[in-house]
């Protein structure tokens, strides 16, 4: 089955709970998953979701 990807860039002044909190609402409002996360130098954090593609529009994801 397909997926759809999204990336998503977190600042690196967020903090665990913060980044916890953003994934969660994406799972849950938007039926994303966590496809993969990296961390690079200086703390910024580029997390990229996924879902899989369906005939009825979902939301988009928030900014």
């Amino acid at each position: 089955m397909p997926y759809e990807y999204r990336a998503v860039r977190i600042p690196p002044d967020a903090d665990r709970d913060q980044t916890r909190e953003l994934l969660a609402i994406h799972a849950e409002y938007g039926d994303w998953e966590l496809a993969r996360h990296e961390i690079w130098p200086g703390g910024r954090r580029q997390v990229t979701v996924r879902r899989r593609v369906r005939a009825e529009p979902l939301p988009p994801l928030p900014t």
